[in-house]
């Protein structure tokens, strides 16, 4: 995108750790597809891709728990809800 939109004259005054910064989270990204369609390739996808939605744990928690947000209580059902459905799709 950057040299579609003519902006690479900006990438060269950006500092190597702000590049940095941008380029780990797309490698991380990567690297969580690959482990994502392997884990379809050896298992059953009625298992495999309710676990993987059970992530929005790992944005919520830490949400709560580290910045201090708060959850409402009907967001707090609605997180109750979707695990307890996803356990009982892997486990059922």
């Amino acid at each position: 995108m950057v040299g579609i939109t003519g902006k690479c004259k900006y990438v060269c005054r950006m500092e190597r750790r702000e590049i940095l910064f941008i380029i780990l989270p797309g490698l991380m990204t990567g690297a969580s597809w690959l482990c994502y369609y392997r884990a379809l390739q050896e298992g059953p996808v009625s298992v495999t891709v309710p676990i993987d939605k059970l992530s929005m744990l790992v944005t919520i928690v830490p949400s709560v728990i580290v910045f201090h947000e708060r959850l409402h209580v009907r967001s707090a059902l609605g997180v109750m809800l979707i695990t307890a459905g996803t356990l009982l799709l892997v486990f059922l």
